[in-house]
C-alpha cells in the first residue's frame, strides 16, 4: 500500500468476543513462566539492588486475583466505578489490575489532585467505592472508602477468584481528560483497550520478552499503567519504576543498576538528563533506546540525545480517547518534527475542517481535522455521561478530536496543533505547532511555546514565550532574525517573550491559555 492510500477501517486482529485486560496482562505469563520478575519497585537508588520490592508473574496474578475477591466480597459489583486516590506504591498497580480481574471498572487518579478536583471526579463519576489514603482529606459522600491499610490486606486476601468473564466491549476502566478549559469529563475505555495498544509493540516500541523498561512517571498516571505496566506485562518483560525523589541524576544510575533496554519519559526529563547528567560516567550497554510522549520531540534534543547516548527517542503522538497510535519506531528513520506514521493496522484520515458533510480523505499535504476510524480496538467507549458530546466527535465512522495535522509524501503525519487553537494573523490561519518548530531550531532555544496575544481590541499578534538554553546570551532579536530566515512575514512572532518554563497539564501538554494569561498580567 502507498503512503497516500492510507486504509479506510483499522486492518489489524481484532480482540476475541471474551476479553479480560487483567488476564490478558497476567494470566499467561503467570502460567508459563511464574517465578520471573515481572515488576520492580525501587524507592532508595542507593540502597542494594537486592534491596527493591520485587513481583513475580505468579505473585501478581495471585496479588490481583484476591484483591478481586476482596473487592466483590465487600459488596462492590462487575461494571461499578472504583475511584483509586493512592501515593505512588506498588499498591496502586495491583489495585487497578485486581478491579479489573474483578469486572469493576477503576478510575485512576492523581495524587496531586485537590480535595476539591478529587471531588468532583467522585460525584461525576458515580463511584461506589474509592480507595484513599489516609493523607487525603476529602469528603466521600455515600461511596464506600476503602483505606491504604484495607488494601494492603486485600493482597493477602484469604480466597481469590479467576478473571471476570468481561466481554472485549464491557467497561474497563474511566479516566479523566486534564481539563484545559471547563471542566474534566471522562473518558470510558473497554476491557479491549489493552488490545488495542498491540500495534505500539513493534510500531513504537520495538518490545521484546527480554526487555527490561524503566519508566519515569507515577503509577496514578495513565502514560505508566499503559506504557510501563500493562504493555511490559503483555509481552511478558519486567519493569522498573522508582517512588523515591525523583533528582535528575536517579534516572542514569537506574538505567546502569537494573540494566534497562528501555526508558519511557516526557521529553523534558530527557533534556534535563543531558543538561544535568554526566552519562559518559554510566554503563547504558543494554539500553537501546527510549520512547517519549506528552509533549513534541524537538530536533534539538533529539539530536543532542543521539549524540551522546548513540541511541534513539522513538516519539508517539496519542489522545486519552486512544492512547498512542502515530509513532516512530525500530526500523524508521526518524523525521524530525514528525511524531511518525500510523502504527501498522490503524487507520488515520485527515479531514476538511470546514465542509463537515464531507468524510473523505484530504489530499497529501493538506491540512485538516485528524480522524481515527471507530473500528480501531484502541478507541474509548464514549465519554461518561455525556451523549451530546460523544456525538459531537464523530463524522460517519470517524471519530475527530480536534487536532489539526497532514501527511507528506512518505506518509509521516505532521501534527499542526489544536483547531482551537490555531492563531489568525493578518486574515492568515497559522498553526502555533510550525512556528514553534522553526523557533525550536535557534540553537539557544530550549524549549517554546507561541499563541495569539490580543495588544488592543482590534489588534492580536503572535508571541513566542522561550525558555532559553542560556539565559545571559538570549537574544530576542537573533530569535526575530531566525524566524525571518525561515517564515512568511505573516508567521513571525512580534513579540518574544524570556520564560524560566512553559505552563504544563499534568500529562505534558502545552497550556496556551496560561501562557496568554500571564502575558495580559505582565502587559497591566
Amino acid at each position: 500500500m502507498k503512503p497516500t492510500e492510507r486504509p479506510q477501517a483499522f486492518s489489524g486482529p481484532l480482540p476475541p468476543a471474551d476479553f479480560n485486560m487483567a488476564r490478558y496482562c497476567l494470566a499467561t505469563n503467570a502460567a508459563a513462566s511464574p517465578d520471573k520478575i515481572a515488576l520492580i519497585v525501587v524507592q532508595d537508588e542507593k540502597a542494594p539492588k537486592d534491596a527493591a520490592e520485587q513481583w513475580t508473574y505468579g505473585q501478581l496474578d495471585n496479588a490481583v486475583r484476591r484483591i478481586a475477591a476482596a473487592l466483590l466480597d465487600s459488596g462492590l459489583s462487575p461494571g461499578d466505578r472504583l475511584m483509586i486516590r493512592l501515593p505512588n506504591t506498588s499498591t496502586y498497580a495491583l489495585l487497578f489490575f485486581g478491579a479489573l480481574a474483578a469486572g469493576i471498572v477503576p478510575l485512576p487518579a492523581s495524587s496531586q489532585l485537590t480535595s476539591e478536583e478529587a471531588g468532583f471526579l467522585l460525584e461525576d463519576s458515580g463511584a461506589r467505592a474509592i480507595a484513599i489514603a489516609d493523607e487525603f482529606d476529602m469528603s466521600t459522600g455515600d461511596a464506600m472508602r476503602f483505606t491504604s491499610d484495607e488494601i494492603e490486606k486485600m493482597i493477602t486476601y484469604a480466597r481469590s477468584v479467576d478473571y471476570a468473564g468481561t466481554r472485549a466491549d464491557d467497561p474497563g476502566y474511566l479516566v479523566y481528560t486534564s481539563g484545559t478549559s471547563g471542566t474534566p469529563k471522562g473518558v470510558l475505555h473497554a476491557h479491549r483497550a489493552a488490545w488495542g495498544r498491540r500495534p505500539m509493540y513493534q510500531g513504537w516500541y520495538g518490545i521484546r520478552e527480554d526487555d527490561v523498561v524503566l519508566h519515569a512517571g507515577a503509577f496514578n498516571w495513565t502514560y505508566t499503567l499503559g506504557v510501563g505496566l500493562t504493555d511490559p506485562w503483555a509481552n511478558g518483560a519486567t519493569t522498573v519504576l522508582f517512588t523515591g525523589n525523583k533528582d535528575v541524576q536517579v534516572w542514569p544510575l537506574l538505567l546502569e543498576r537494573y540494566q534497562a533496554t528501555l526508558l519511557a519519559a516526557v521529553p523534558s526529563l530527557y533534556r534535563q538528563i543531558l543538561k544535568y547528567c554526566d552519562l559518559s560516567a554510566v554503563d547504558l550497554g543494554r539500553f537501546r533506546h527510549g520512547l517519549t510522549a506528552g509533549e513534541a520531540l524537538s530536533p534539538a534534543l533529539l539530536q543532542g540525545w543521539q549524540k551522546v547516548t548513540g541511541t534513539n527517542l522513538y516519539e508517539a503522538l496519542g489522545m486519552s480517547e486512544c492512547s498512542t497510535y502515530v509513532s516512530t519506531g525500530p526500523g524508521m528513520q526518524n523525521r524530525e518534527g514528525s511524531p511518525g506514521k500510523p502504527q501498522p493496522g490503524r487507520a488515520i484520515s485527515i479531514l476538511d475542517v470546514e465542509d463537515t458533510s464531507n468524510n473523505d480523505p484530504l489530499p497529501t499535504g493538506a491540512i485538516g481535522l485528524l480522524a481515527i476510524h471507530r473500528s480501531d480496538p484502541g478507541l474509548m467507549l464514549g465519554y461518561w455521561n455525556r451523549p451530546d458530546e460523544d456525538a459531537a466527535v464523530y463524522r460517519g465512522d470517524w471519530f475527530v478530536g480536534g487536532d489539526l495535522a497532514r501527511f507528506d509524501e512518505d506518509g509521516y503525519l505532521w501534527y499542526e496543533g489544536r483547531a482551537d487553537d490555531v492563531m489568525n494573523a493578518m486574515g492568515y490561519r497559522v498553526s502555533p505547532l510550525e512556528v514553534e518548530t522553526v523557533i525550536a531550531t535557534h540553537p539557544n532555544v530550549a524549549e517554546v511555546g507561541v499563541c495569539e496575544i490580543q495588544v488592543r481590541s482590534d489588534v492580536s499578534i503572535i508571541a513566542a514565550f522561550v525558555v532559553p538554553a542560556d539565559l545571559e546570551t538570549a537574544d530576542v532579536a537573533s530569535i526575530l532574525s531566525h524566524t525571518a530566515d525561515h517564515l512568511a512575514t505573516y508567521k513571525q512572532p512580534r513579540e518574544v517573550v524570556f520564560v524560566e518554563t512553559l505552563p504544563r497539564s499534568p500529562n505534558g501538554k502545552l497550556l496556551r491559555r496560561q501562557l496568554v494569561e500571564a502575558f495580559s498580567k505582565a502587559s497591566g
